[in-house]
């Protein structure tokens, strides 16, 4: 995790470090959309919900988004839905690769729903999930589209070597991840980390899931 000190725009909460993951977990292949929230929590909260409903469902809580899987879950006993933890995102964004993006060292507009510049963003929409060629595992907008839920905190990585980290700490901040339409490619980095309080929303910020067999 984390990125080299000459990837362009790095952070310096970047820290890179080794982490492995020991369990097997299966992620969305898409973010959620507005037609599978409204489906289970019977309304549709989007601020870009014109009927399009393959968009990626935003304007939800991390707290609300609890709901959702507390209510998908229900009579489950040999699986389980949850949001990836910040490991299991960004293993599953590079797809095996440690560039910046996954797909090389540059991002632009037309590979992935991202803003082409800082005065064009209020233009832009999110797009029906999977517009955009997936990644090498099969993934669609890992870059951009929507900003994503992550379950962890928002804590610094102290560098050291770490087997499935969930990161818990004080800063009452959530980690979010991925980009989004609203922002240029520099924020979609594979490394970027950006933060919202749970109780946060915002039109450009959405998750998706993981399922877990038990």
């Amino acid at each position: 995790m984390g990125s080299p000190s000459e990837e362009p725009n790095r952070e310096a909460q970047e820290v890179r470090h080794r982490v492995t993951l020991s369990q097997d977990f299966w992620l969305g292949a898409f973010e959620v959309t507005q037609r599978q929230w409204q489906r289970v929590m019977g309304a549709n909260p989007s601020w870009f919900a014109d009927g399009t409903d393959q968009r990626p469902v935003e304007r939800v809580t991390w707290h609300e988004v609890q709901t959702f899987l507390e209510r998908v879950n229900v009579g489950r006993e040999h699986e389980r839905f949850r949001l990836p933890t910040e490991a299991e995102w960004e293993y599953a964004c590079r797809a095996g690769t440690t560039t910046a993006y996954n797909i090389g060292q540059a991002l632009n507009a037309r590979q992935a729903n991202v803003a082409p510049s800082p005065t064009e963003a209020r233009s832009g929409a999110p797009m029906p999930v999977g517009s955009f060629p997936p990644n090498a595992w099969g993934l669609y907008d890992m870059h951009g589209n929507v900003w994503e839920w992550t379950s962890d905190e928002h804590c610094p990585y102290d560098g050291a070597d770490v087997t499935d980290p969930t990161a818990h700490c004080t800063s009452g901040l959530k980690t979010i991840r991925g980009g989004s339409w609203y922002f240029g490619s520099d924020s979609a980095r594979c490394a970027l980390r950006y933060t919202h309080r749970p109780q946060d929303r915002g039109f450009s910020l959405g998750f998706r899931l993981v399922r877990e067999v038990r």
